[in-house]
């Protein structure tokens, strides 16, 4: 998002003409952004054989799929919903590595069903697998390195307390259901948390499972997740990538070299691919002032973007309404009947009713995570594709909120209560 000639613009367009056209509040992705993440982090890693794949719980409109599938990434996946939508974006079977949690084995078989590649979490769906498939189907394993990362407790996998992954301590007993069963294991996958800062993080738990990897025979990739900070505020400091592919990769290649063997190196970020890429654009309905703040008043809520009240997460905000305003402190907060709170004592160009204020950071786990909570209904979504502005999601309705439910006729239950 830049300002050009007092307008707030992405590719070329307007955002205030986005917000005439498709009301709010409104989902704008930037689809440029997304292909410039995903070509940042693979050219950081251009002396590796290196394969990126989507974490698509950030963002799985069909269409955000789609840019990152023609810009080159696979993707990776943690339902079988997910799945289906990626194979309908035309991700192809085996570009897909499915890596459910505390599912029963049912979903396991059903995404072998559907021809993805499958990472296995936990030692009792391992042994299920090993008894019905023995070495018929190849599979991954998500080991728990217990290295601790991530910028809140909430997205932090990999420490010991996690209920994500085989503990690295089992991995003896992992390989006897192995050999036990013929498993082939042709990848290993970990993943320590999100909003990691430090390679150094990356690389004490890449140490952790190359030191294990030896043990399988039938590896042909190593997947290390993700984790990649992005910027929140100005100035923000995030993961240096071109560190990370320095000293990350040079240590994958020693390994390789090592065993004799050239392997994947395979990651799945999400957050970092389409956070930056989205904004999300509120109208400000009422400035209110009481005895000691002013808030900004928006149609919206944490309905729409729970990132803040569910993890206090800093989301920048703009007002784009009045770029040249005086600056004055405001608290932002959303129609929602609770506290609901989307940036506390911001300064902010001065904000007016009717203004559109823009919420920084919105392409990742904003309307994934919407809801219709006080039965308000779910945004719409617009893409900014080569210039051109293409309505992705339409606005709910009421119609939508109770499209599922069924009315019954309680004027026949009455007459047993009496």
């Amino acid at each position: 998002m830049t300002l050009l000639e007092n307008h707030y613009q992405v590719q070329g367009l307007n955002l205030l003409d986005l917000c005439a056209e498709f009301g709010t509040p409104l989902y704008v992705y930037d689809s440029a952004k997304i292909v410039s993440q995903y070509n940042m982090l693979k050219n950081a890693f251009k002396q590796t054989k290196v394969k990126i794949k989507y974490a698509c719980k950030a963002n799985t409109n069909i269409n955000i799929l789609k840019v990152l599938k023609n810009a080159g990434a696979g993707l990776d996946t943690v339902s079988l919903n997910e799945t289906r939508i990626g194979l309908m974006a035309g991700f192809k079977p085996e570009e897909i590595l499915y890596t459910p949690n505390c599912v029963g084995f049912e979903e396991i078989k059903a995404g072998i069903e559907l021809g993805v590649k499958i990472n296995i979490d936990n030692i009792s769906i391992l042994e299920q697998f090993g008894h019905e498939f023995g070495s018929t189907v190849p599979v991954c394993i998500r080991i728990n390195p217990h290295v601790l990362g991530g910028g809140n407790s909430h997205i932090q996998t990999g420490h010991i307390d996690s209920k994500f992954g085989i503990s690295i301590h089992q991995i003896r007993h992992v390989l006897r259901v192995v050999k036990a069963n013929n498993i082939v294991v042709e990848g290993l996958h970990m993943h320590t948390g999100s909003d990691i800062l430090d390679a150094d993080v990356f690389v004490r738990a890449v140490d952790v499972l190359l030191d294990v990897a030896g043990e399988f025979e039938d590896l042909k990739y190593l997947d290390f997740g993700s984790g990649f900070k992005v910027a929140y505020r100005p100035g923000d400091v995030t993961t240096d990538i071109k560190d990370l592919g320095k000293k990350l990769g040079n240590r994958f290649n020693e390994y390789c070299k090592e065993i004799g063997k050239e392997l994947e190196l395979w990651f799945e970020p999400g957050k970092f691919l389409v956070s930056e890429a989205g904004y999300f654009l509120a109208h400000v309905n009422v400035v209110k002032q009481t005895v000691s703040t002013a808030f900004a008043g928006v149609d919206s809520g944490q309905n729409h973007l729970i990132r803040p009240m569910m993890y206090d997460a800093y989301h920048h905000i703009t007002n784009i309404s009045n770029p040249t305003g005086v600056q004055r402190i405001y608290s932002v907060v959303g129609y929602i009947c609770e506290t609901d709170t989307f940036g506390y004592d911001r300064k902010l160009n001065e904000v007016r009713e009717g203004d559109i204020l823009a919420i920084h950071n919105a392409g990742a786990y904003g309307f994934m995570m919407s809801s219709n909570y006080n039965s308000r209904v779910r945004p719409a979504e617009v893409l900014i594709h080569n210039g051109e502005a293409h309505l992705i999601r339409k606005r709910e309705t009421l119609d939508d909120l109770i499209r599922n439910q069924i009315e019954i006729d309680l004027s026949k239950t009455a007459e047993l209560t009496k």
